[in-house]
């Protein structure tokens, strides 16, 4: 009898360990802060890119109202822009926002200029329209809905993935919903990376805080990819992994590598001018851009996302650890394949690992 009690015991044990591993798995789930590189004129003026956050479980029920995905969905990117008639935030499902079209295997491997405003406005016509009729395209100076599709055309983009769970997801899905959506954009102080940093205090509360040093107090895309990778080197939790989405060639020249503040005027003509009217300010410039101006963010061998492979951000992130980088894990290869659409030759990038030589 003691034996039969023991063993129905053990057996009742073991069910309900794999039940709870298997729930626990389920309600994990994955996001992406994006570090977006510079490109065209604002991007040499302004060299510090962009950022946005991608979400596996959280989707655009409209480009201004989010809602839980459902099976087969990819998940949303959420990102500040200016220019969006007046509103603060806009919501884009994963694929149409790197590439303008709604299905991966629709990526043109090249693209020009027509076939970016193409896809764009076929997209706009679809699903945009919801932001307004007199929605502006943008141009050289400001932004506009242009800038919520197609990113892949216009430059490289990092993505550094970590778990995140339902509640968290729940809560921000909650926020975004329930706050106003209006805009109230500073470059210097309520900018894209601002919007990001608040978004990602909800994940992992008090680690992302604005500060004098670096940066002037501005919040900026490598400020807040080097706190996250600290904090990822401190709970291997995170399971913090490092993507790197290639540019689609034809459109614009390679954009270029993402600075802070400090950087951008210690080693650009700014620093002349800086100098001759502020030695000390010049000084203070070229500390911070020696402490933290340097620090490499990007492995030298992070995985190619092409656009067949896209779920690789949504993968278990049960891998080696990379050696390369303290906290950042290397992700397994993912197969992809090629389509074709509209006579067009698609993207198949293949999936071979690169040496990052910039930072």
């Amino acid at each position: 009898m003691l034996l039969t009690r023991t063993l129905r015991s053990t057996v009742f044990f073991l069910i309900n360990l794999a039940l709870m591993t298997i729930l626990t798995a389920q309600s994990r789930a994955q996001a992406a802060l994006l570090m977006e590189e510079p490109y065209g004129f604002f991007g040499s003026v302004n060299p510090t890119g962009h950022n946005a956050i991608y979400f596996e479980r959280i989707c655009a029920e409209t480009p201004i109202r989010l809602r839980r995905c459902h099976d087969g969905e990819l998940g949303a990117v959420l990102a500040r822009y200016q220019g969006i008639n007046g509103y603060d935030w806009v919501a884009i499902p994963l694929v149409p926002y790197l590439y303008s079209v709604e299905n991966a295997s629709d990526v043109p491997v090249r693209v020009n200029r027509e076939t970016v405003n193409r896809l764009r406005n076929r997209y706009h016509e679809a699903h945009l329209l919801s932001l307004g009729d007199n929605l502006s395209p943008g141009d050289v100076l400001h932004g506009g809905w242009t800038q919520l599709v197609g990113v892949s055309y216009e430059r490289r983009i990092y993505a550094f993935r970590f778990e995140t769970t339902e509640e968290q997801d729940d809560a921000l899905i909650a926020r975004m919903n329930d706050g106003g959506n209006r805009t109230h954009f500073s470059l210097l102080f309520n900018n894209c990376s601002d919007f990001a940093r608040l978004s990602l205090n909800l994940y992992f509360p008090g680690t992302f805080k604005r500060s004098v040093f670096p940066d002037a107090g501005v919040t900026t895309p490598k400020q807040l990819v080097y706190r996250l990778e600290r904090y990822a080197s401190k709970h291997p939790e995170t399971q913090l992994m490092i993507f790197e989405i290639p540019q689609i060639p034809g459109y614009r020249h390679p954009s270029h590598s993402n600075k802070s503040i400090a950087e951008s005027l210690a080693t650009t003509g700014y620093a002349i001018p800086i100098a001759l009217l502020n030695p000390y300010l010049a000084g203070g410039l070229f500390v911070d851009y020696l402490v933290r101006g340097r620090h490499h963010l990007i492995p030298k061998n992070p995985q190619l996302l092409a656009p067949e492979n896209l779920g690789a951000l949504t993968a278990a992130a049960h891998v080696a650890q990379n050696p390369g980088s303290a906290g950042v894990q290397a992700p397994r290869a993912v197969a992809g394949g090629s389509a074709e659409v509209d006579g067009a030759e698609t993207a198949n990038f293949g999936l071979k690992k690169i040496g990052v030589a910039h930072e």
